[in-house]
């Protein structure tokens, strides 16, 4: 008998365990109908915590990270099981667990007096999405597929994610999961449910009648950028400059039944291009036009999120680990379910001082996450809170509790494609490699319709 048997069920995920208790989990494994047929080193329970440890631990290997786990317990960290052994619990687990338990966690944190989550009554989130690389195998190709060129694989294969984000705190309120060669409207229509009552910001690759009545059907509202073909004839000019317009199914008339009523508000941001939003608020006076144009910039509080998740939790450039197609699908949600733990950690520590969300370092909170399970110093209610309380006193040192402040980055790539390239010298020489830096509050103007 392996000597794990009827004590690793007894391991937690430190800090993390505050909102994914053992009974939580238990009834997640009830819910999914997964049970241990027999007791072993590695049962289900215990499994729910190794996975979202792999998350927590990307950059480490198997072993290393059982032993992050489990470090602190005589009887486990003697004799770590085999890597195939975990990934055989991994199978039986499956992804539907851990997408569960995301379920049961996911939703919006931001308290109501936070000004940065709310528009006018209306909770402010943002749609979008963002890809991560899974190892090259035949089944991953198979199930994701990934970026081709010259009708050949040209990079990893690469599972699609698009959520639902409260702009105010990078919560993910709802997410779906697909394959690179899925597209995010079809993946973000599943997630319009969860957006009731909400106003829902998204960027230009989302517009198309069918998300629109996805949305607007569950009571949220939309406020959408669009490419100038799209709603491009007006129906009815408003006072403010705004106008009415159909956006229709392609290849129908305008005049189609099918399609769906917009509000087009357009404006330049420091005397640039013009930009196109639509929207279902079409009352010029209960919402105006330069407050909702001022609003779209929020979408990027999703792009923030998503840096937190690929660069800092899962790290920069990394694969994820599994060369099977669930397995990945239970890595992916597990980061999910992860992020949503260190975000509502941000949220009490933010609560707790009276600051805005965004002024707590997430990463200072990933690198403490990270201890609490290697301490295993916060099995109990009681440790947690004091855990949370050094926490606190140890972020509030590097606080600025100033007014966020405005800031920019060109969006040039970096590094070049290839470092063998012909022309890599001029590309280097010639591209604008400024870091990000402050700036100055942007004019928003106002482009009004011209009547014909």
């Amino acid at each position: 008998m392996h000597p794990w048997v009827g004590i690793s069920d007894q391991v937690r995920l430190g800090v993390v365990t505050r909102w994914v208790t053992p009974e939580l989990v238990g009834e997640v494994l009830e819910k999914c109908g997964v049970r241990d047929m027999k007791s072993g080193a590695l049962p289900a329970g215990f499994m729910v915590y190794f996975t979202l440890a792999l998350a927590l631990f990307q950059q480490d290997s198997y072993d290393d990270v059982a032993e992050q786990l489990v470090g602190s317990v005589p009887e486990l960290s003697e004799s770590i099981p085999n890597k195939s052994s975990f990934t055989r619990a991994g199978m039986r687990l499956g992804p539907r667990v851990l997408e569960t338990l995301f379920g049961e966690l996911a939703g919006p944190l931001a308290p109501v007096g936070l000004k940065s989550a709310f528009y006018r009554g209306m909770r402010l989130a943002a749609v979008d999405g963002f890809v991560l690389d899974v190892p090259d195998t035949p089944a991953n190709r198979a199930a994701f597929g990934g970026p081709v060129k010259n009708g050949r694989p040209a990079g990893f294969p690469q599972a699609r994610v698009v959520t639902l984000t409260e702009c105010g705190t990078h919560a993910q309120i709802d997410a779906a999961v697909g394959g690179f060669n899925g597209g995010e409207p079809e993946l973000a229509i599943n997630v319009a449910d969860a957006a009731t009552g909400m106003l829902v910001i998204m960027d230009r690759g989302f517009p198309g009648v069918a998300l629109w009545k996805a949305y607007t059907r569950t009571g949220a509202h939309l406020l959408i950028r669009a490419r100038s073909s799209v709603a491009a004839r007006p129906a009815e000019y408003l006072p403010d400059g705004t106008y009415l317009a159909r956006m229709n199914l392609a290849g129908q008339k305008g005049a189609h039944p099918g399609g769906v009523l917009v509000r087009v508000i357009e404006y330049r941001v420091d005397g640039g291009e013009v930009v196109r939003l639509l929207t279902d608020l079409s009352d010029p006076v209960a919402y105006p036009a330069a407050e909702l144009a001022g609003l779209y910039h929020s979408r990027w509080e999703a792009e923030s999120a998503f840096r937190q998740i690929k660069t800092f939790q899962r790290g920069p450039a990394e694969v994820l680990r599994s060369g099977d197609p669930d397995l990945a699908r239970q890595e992916v949600w597990a980061h999910l379910v992860v992020h949503h733990c260190l975000t509502q950690i941000i949220i009490a520590l933010a609560d707790d001082n009276r600051i805005d969300p965004n002024r707590v370092s997430f990463v200072k909170v990933l690198k403490h996450a990270r201890r609490s399970v290697v301490r295993q110093c916060t099995d109990t209610p009681t440790k947690i809170k004091e855990f949370l309380a050094v926490l606190a006193a140890k972020v509030h040192r590097k606080l600025d509790n100033g007014a966020r402040r405005l800031r920019e980055a060109d969006r040039h790539l970096k590094r070049p494609d290839s470092k063998y390239s012909s022309k890599l010298s001029y590309r280097i020489n010639t591209r604008d490699r400024r870091p990000t830096r402050r700036v100055t509050v942007k004019v928003i103007t106002l482009q009004p319709a011209i009547v014909r």
